[in-house]
């Protein structure tokens, strides 16, 4: 793997971190520090080589992910820049499975820490290296160990602080390098300018703090600083690689990528210390015979409908034409390989171990797959899929497109597996469901700019549903006289509430054939015709119909005659049975920071749920969940105030749990709107 320059083959490396801390712009920095662009883009002025998409540029923020290999003292490095925004968290989880290191990208400002916590999290728990590089430092307000000791809140794995600042008048506008033992001044728009240290004691106490806790997995350093030996640098540097390539600690770099300053020195550390593919592989089970294993990481589809599967190679070799084989027993062809930067495409005839590539026409295969040349393709890796927490309900604006419409879904969610598409037949309606009202905005934007397709949405209904408190017997009768053959069916019902949860059932008690057989399971199918809208007009549940008696006509009953005879008894009994409104009540699990967890019960309270109580949330330091019952009608816009409430990290997952009554005021709305829908209609 080696390349004669002290490099190790490609690496990969994913910036990650809340949204505006600047991931994008230390990518075009970067970009521009190793000459793969000839100027540095402004997220502002919509020209940077990431986030080129219509969607991103009108809101200025990356909505999917960018990837783009650029070459650092002849080492090859690609990094993806996944979106900050947790609404596109989705991308985050498939990318960070396949890189060799992520860089986390943070601002100075203590108050936005708990933005860090979903990605440090799942960093630590897949065993992912990574360091944090502080950006933004030459805005810095405050001390940058009391930032670090509030971010240490935020991550299980203990921080290494490797760069301290230099303060002049209150401005940040150099650092010292702890590893190193050399200072830097910042220049405009240049690289750094190797400075005295100034203050050598305040240097050698923060350097022994990163020295000892590098001791804490060392014990031959520990030894040699109880003995007060000065380690040698080669040994520092060793452990800090090991140290960060086994995840046991996170190096804290500091920078400013507006200013283009820490770049080099970020750059630098990731070459010497990011481990390679072969490390990444090994950390992923991937085993290979000399055969090209490769991981999907995202799909992309273009206006046009070209398929791409940015894909990283992590053994072997692989040429353009190549079969590969999933893990499910399918094959297909790659149908030409491509080296990105953001939407510029370069055509190249092979990828080697460690390249992250878009491979084209990879048909059926799905981000998140394994594919191999072999014949042995290792298992499909199992990759956390976020449950949806807002829902639109959507259709075409104009009719002739609801084909069309299919199937752009489709290959919007291949490319966002975080979107779910459903069709209720019940409520007549089909629903986009994702991450938040950005993401589905962004997916609703996407089917127009990309597909030429206009939606109208609006808020999913909820699935009410209808059932009774008391009991009747009523007559149906059906007779009809029209030239020949007429109609006739008759039967008596007994229409009684059941038990919440028990459906429908139907009951059969004729006896002396007054209702010939042939005919019952007539009665029946109109009795299930007539509860599909009942009264209040939803469907009807946990009710018993019994036929006990009726009539028939030798000649003019029929099939049809008693099923409208069974649907007349029922819409003339049914209101007689004091019809009331069940609404779905659903089991809610919402996770927050705990600094939010007193608010968030209020807001379950105001929105009619009933608290079941809260406990420490397992894995998430610093988090609680919330369990509680809440009416599915309440729950529509609730990730929206939660987000809110949380710097826009809390979420939730409900299951439907069972139907309650509404009645008064909240039951006479809901009927009133569905009877002017229906006339509407």
């Amino acid at each position: 793997m080696s390349n004669g320059n002290g490099g190790r083959g490609p690496r990969t490396v994913a910036l990650v971190g809340p949204y505006g801390s600047g991931k994008t712009t230390l990518l075009e920095a970067i970009l521009f520090a190793t000459g793969a662009a000839a100027r540095k883009g402004s997220v502002a002025q919509n020209n940077t080589v990431g986030d080129s998409s219509p969607e991103a540029r009108a809101r200025q923020m990356s909505v999917e992910l960018n990837c783009a290999t650029t070459t650092f003292l002849e080492d090859s490095f690609t990094f993806l820049d996944c979106p900050g925004s947790i609404e596109f968290l989705q991308d985050t989880l498939f990318t960070i499975q396949g890189v060799d290191a992520a860089i986390v990208v943070i601002e100075p400002e203590p108050a936005k820490v708990q933005m860090l916590k979903p990605y440090l999290k799942r960093l630590a728990d897949l065993k992912i290296p990574h360091l944090m590089f502080v950006n933004k430092i030459d805005k810095a307000n405050g001390s940058l160990r009391e930032i670090l000791a509030t971010l240490q809140e935020a991550s299980d794995t203990p921080l290494l602080l490797r760069q301290i600042p230099i303060w002049e008048n209150g401005l940040v506008t150099g650092f010292v390098d702890l590893a190193l033992e050399r200072a830097f001044a910042y220049r405009k728009d240049a690289h750094s300018d190797q400075i005295d240290i100034a203050d050598k004691e305040r240097e050698k106490e923060a350097r022994f703090a990163m020295l000892e806790k590098l001791a804490d997995y060392d014990e031959h350093l520990m030894e040699e600083l109880l003995s007060d030996v000065e380690p040698p640098r080669e040994e520092v540097f060793g452990d800090l690689k090991r140290e960060f390539a086994e995840a046991i600690v996170v190096p804290v770099l500091i920078g400013s990528a507006e200013g283009n300053h820490g770049i080099t020195r970020l750059l630098k550390a990731l070459r010497h210390e990011c481990p390679d593919v072969t490390v990444t592989a090994k950390r992923m089970g991937f085993e290979s015979a000399g055969d090209a294993v490769v991981q999907v990481l995202k799909t992309f589809y273009s206006a046009h409908g070209g398929k791409l599967s940015l894909s990283r190679v992590m053994a072997g070799s692989l040429k353009d034409g190549a079969v590969l084989h999933t893990a499910d027993g399918r094959d297909t062809r790659v149908g030409g390989i491509f080296s990105l930067v953001g939407a510029a495409q370069n055509k190249i005839a092979e990828a080697k171990t460690g390249d992250t590539v878009a491979l084209a026409r990879l048909e059926g295969v799905a981000t998140g797959d394994t594919l191999a040349t072999g014949k042995t393709t290792p298992p499909k890796r199992q990759i956390e899929l976020l449950t949806p927490v807002y829902r639109l309900a959507i259709e075409a604006a104009d009719r002739k497109d609801e084909v069309k419409l299919t199937a752009a879904l489709g290959k919007l969610m291949e490319e966002d597996p975080s979107l779910h598409f459903e069709q209720n037949a019940e409520l007549h309606e089909m629903t986009l469901e994702g991450q938040g009202e950005i993401h589905l905005r962004v997916a609703a934007d996407r089917l127009m700019s990309k597909y030429g397709l206009k939606l109208n949405t609006h808020p999913a209904n909820v699935p009410y549903k209808e059932t009774i408190r008391k009991s009747v017997n009523q007559r149906g009768r059906h007779k009809r006289q029209s030239g020949g053959h007429g109609q006739f069916g008759d039967v008596v019902l007994e229409i009684k509430p059941m038990p919440r949860g028990s459906g429908f059932v139907f009951v059969d008690e004729i006896v002396g054939g007054v209702v010939p057989k042939q005919w019952i399971p007539s009665v029946e199918k109109g009795v299930i015709e007539y509860l599909k809208e009942g009264p209040l007009g939803f469907p009807v549940v946990d009710v018993s119909v019994t036929l006990n008696d009726g009539s028939y006509h030798t000649v003019d009953s029929s099939d049809a005659a008693f099923q409208t005879a069974a649907r007349i008894g029922m819409s003339e009994g049914m209101p007689q049975c004091s019809p009331v409104l069940l609404e779905p009540i659903m089991k809610v699990r919402i996770h927050v920071p705990n600094e939010a967890t007193s608010k968030v019960n209020t807001v379950v309270t105001q929105r009619r749920g009933q608290l079941l109580g809260f406990d420490a949330r397992p894995g998430w330091t610093g988090w609680d969940t919330v369990e509680a019952e809440m009416p599915q009608s309440e729950i529509g816009n609730l990730i929206i105030e939660l987000r809110s409430l949380t710097q826009g990290v809390g979420t939730y997952e409900m299951s439907f749990d069972h139907l309650s009554e509404l009645t008064g005021k909240g039951a006479d709305q809901v009927v009133t709107a569905r009877k002017a829908a229906k006339e509407a209609a």
